[in-house]
């Protein structure tokens, strides 16, 4: 079954670097629980009311792993 998952990281100046590793970080260890394969990651930027960028949404749809049945 296909799921979708949604990641958001808030942007501050001079730190967005950091906050995309971390966003990367927390996405790859969602991934390596219980993915099975990747369907799509879609990256959005959230702006102000200037045009400024504020935030990060991250949008993954994947599959899961089959259970195993007892």
């Amino acid at each position: 079954m296909v799921k979708v998952k949604t990641f958001t990281s808030p942007l501050k100046v001079y730190h967005a670097h950091e906050e995309f590793d971390q966003l990367d970080e927390q996405v790859n260890t969602f991934l390596a629980d219980d993915v099975k394969k990747v369907i799509s990651v879609s990256d959005a930027v959230i702006t102000d009311d200037k045009g400024a960028a504020i935030g990060l949404v991250r949008v993954v749809a994947y599959t899961t792993r089959d259970k195993k049945k007892d």
